[in-house]
Order: structure tokens, then sequence, then C-alpha cells
């Protein structure tokens, strides 16, 4: 079947670019706005198709050979870059465009966009494996592969020197970045290796550490996130602006170490206070920091496995810690909070995908405060709570793309919401 010919204009969320076929929308993986394109179509729905590029009959000037050879749609490559195709610069100014247009959606206008960015290459220091590789594109293949051109420098030196059958079976995460603390050998340095039932370090290989040898930890102190229960062969740290963070490596931590500390540097500036919120806080990454700048922070965290480590992180600091969704300390815990402490002179949020639970956005906007500060990894519901608390009085004064995922569409961000009573 011959193939048809379209002009894609515009890039979308997901990193698809956009087109029309006898009157439907047409999503392309892989081209760039502005490209003509000999497609196929691959999947038809109602309202929209699928397509695949079969030619492209007039390039973009931003059209660059992939650096990778694992790069593409075809199934055995790899499944994880989607814009290597692409020139970084504009790489950039697309992503920016995805966000602003999310945000415009919502009835809001955005101030200029600010891009927090580091290297393209050799930047991401937090992967996972599958049986010793990559997940192929759209299949359960796994891709074998001796080197990522995304990946640090020390992932890179592992796999290298890890063949594919020595390396772990099953699902198995990897953290490798020059500021790794913890792992100095000489063959692994500063990488930990972590699968189901064993912690490789670059100290050794620590054998039988799987759940059998997971340890209750209890913390006399606080009784809000007792009974949590963590492996200390699974701890990794980092130094990060000359400070020392742990975290779990099978749990969630940012990969892009270079970018994490131009953010910190956002969140912080121009801050300071008695109290400080943070919401969904993780393992404390932005209260290390804040808690230098304010008299108390106060972190919410459900995941008490994370929380256990944010007290490790702000031992000797001034804070309060609940293990507990936001909705639920909003509304077991806020009002005495404010009671007891006072009124918060800033929060800052970091949500899920799924953005800020109603019953916190809620209080946001009813519990007026001096300074916001959100980070989100999803434009569309970012844009969403944002919505929200401008309709409130707050007023949206920056905002930024965190480019933490060179050559991929997906898109961070970071607002900032200022109230003037």
């Amino acid at each position: 079947m011959a193939g048809q010919i379209i002009k894609v204009e515009k890039m979308v969320a997901g990193g698809n670019c956009i087109g029309r076929l006898n009157g439907k929308n047409v999503f392309v993986p892989y081209a760039v706005p502005g490209e003509t394109l000999e497609v196929e179509i691959t999947k038809s729905f109602r309202d929209y198709d699928l397509a695949r590029i079969v030619r492209v009959l007039e390039p973009s000037s931003h059209r660059i050979e992939p650096f990778c050879p694992l790069y593409g749609g075809d199934e055995g490559k790899c499944g994880g870059c989607n814009m290597q195709h692409i020139d970084y610069e504009f790489q950039k100014k697309l992503r920016a465009e995805i966000l602003r247009d999310c945000f415009e959606r919502e009835g809001l206008t955005s101030p200029e966009i600010e891009i927090i960015s580091a290297d393209e290459k050799n930047y991401r220091s937090r992967i996972q494996l599958t049986d010793g590789g990559f997940n192929s594109k759209e299949s359960n293949s796994v891709v074998n592969l001796s080197n990522c051109p995304v990946a640090t420098n020390e992932i890179n030196s592992y796999l290298a020197m890890t063949s594919q059958n020595e390396r772990p079976s099953g699902r198995v995460h990897i953290f490798g970045d020059r500021r790794v603390l913890n792992a100095q050998n000489e063959k692994f340095a500063n990488v930990v290796v972590a699968d189901e039932d064993e912690v490789y370090s670059s100290v050794g290989k620590v054998s039988g550490a799987g759940k059998n040898r997971l340890n209750k930890v209890k913390n006399n102190l606080n009784h809000r996130f007792m009974g949590t229960r963590q492996n200390s062969e699974n701890v990794c740290s980092v130094t990060l602006k000359g400070k020392k963070i742990d975290f779990d490596v099978k749990g969630f931590f940012q990969s892009n170490l270079d970018v994490l500390e131009k953010t910190i540097d956002a969140v912080c500036y121009n801050m300071g206070g008695k109290n400080v919120l943070d919401m969904y806080a993780g393992c404390g990454t932005f209260s290390v920091f804040l808690s230098d700048i304010f008299e108390k922070t106060f972190l919410v965290e459900h995941n008490r496995d994370a929380l256990v480590f944010a007290e490790m992180n702000l031992a000797g600091k001034k804070h309060e810690s609940y293990g507990q969704s936001g909705e639920k300390w909003v509304l077991q815990n806020a009002r005495n909070v404010i009671l007891n402490n006072g009124n918060f002179d800033a929060v800052v949020i970091d949500p899920p995908r799924s953005g800020m639970e109603k019953q916190v956005c809620k209080w946001l906007c009813e519990n007026k405060v001096g300074q916001i500060r959100s980070v989100s990894c999803n434009p569309s519901t970012h844009a969403r709570d944002a919505k929200f608390l401008v309709k409130s009085g707050y007023i949206l004064s920056k905002l930024y793309l965190l480019d933490f995922y060179p050559q991929t569409s997906h898109i961070e961000s970071l607002a900032f919401f200022e109230y003037y009573a």
C-alpha cells in the first residue's frame, strides 16, 4: 500500500507531531514540526490516526542524525529516547512550547519560560535493566547493550566491564555518578547496583540482601512513621551542593544531578523566614536546603520508607515529619500545626504525575501563603493546579522548564506563585 503525504505542524505532549489527513488528526512519532512526510497509517481510531514515517520528503533544518545506534521506532531498538533526531537547542524550544500550551489551555498567560538545563549526553545517573538490558520499543524483548550515550560515564563503565551474562537477572536498579559517596571500588567507581535479592556496590557483592534481611526501623522520637522497613544495603549516598543525601537506590531519586542542583538553587532563591512546608517531600532533598534558610521545616510524605531517609538527611535540623498523604495531613494535622507554630511563610510542593490532591490544592487556595514553589513532572496537571491557585488570588510570577531528560519528550517544570495580602 502506497504511503500518504502529510505535513506536520507542531509537536504535542508525548513527542509526536500532528498533521491532518482526510479530515482527521494524525500523530507521527520521530517527526519534526514543519516537515513533509510520506507516512503509513498504523492504527486508526474514530477521531485520530497513528502513523509511521516511510520517507522524509522535506526534512526540517533541525533534523540531525541520532547519535545512538539503538535509537528508533523499530522493534529491537531501545524504547528510551524519542527526540535524538532533533538538535538539542530546538528540543528545548519544543518542550517549552508544549509546557506553554498546557498553561494556555487552562486559560493562563504564562510568563516567559526560563530553561534550566545541563549536558545533553552522559547525564542520566539512574537506569533500570531488565535481564541485563533495556526494554525494546513497544515489546517485551530485551536489547543488549554495553553503552548508553545518555547515561553517566560511571554507569557506562559498569556496562562495559560487566558482560550480559554477568549482570543480575530480573529488574535491576543502577545509580552511578561522580557524586556517589559510598561506592569507591576501582572496578565500579561511584556505582550502586541493586536487584530483588542482592545488592552490588563498589565495595563488592553483598549476598542475601533481599526481603529476609529487611530491618524494621523504629524511631522513638517520631511515631508518625513508625513501622517502616529499610534495607541498609540499598542506601545510596550522594553529595549535592556540598551536602550528603541518602536515599534508597530502589526508590525514586532524580537522575540528572546537574539539573537537580540548579533546580535546588531556583527553588530556594529569594526565600527564607520562620516556617516552610515541604509537601510530597520524598527523602527530603529540598528540605535539606530549605532548613538552612527557614527556622523550621515541615515535611509531608506518604511513603514512610522515603521519610526515614528524610529523617537521616535532616538530622540536627529543626523540623517535623508526617508520614501520611497530603490529603490526610490537611484534614488531620494542618490546623494544629498552624495553631502551634504560626502560618507558613512558604510552601514547596512536588506532587506525583497526578498532581496535587484536591484537598491539598483547596487548602493552598484557602490558606494563603506568601510564596509557593511548585515542581511537577506532568505539565498538564501542573497547569490544572495552577489555574486553581491563580483563581484564588495567587500570581504566577515565574515558570521554568526543568530539562531533566534531554533526548526525550518528558517535561518537568517549576512555577513560582506569589500572594500579596
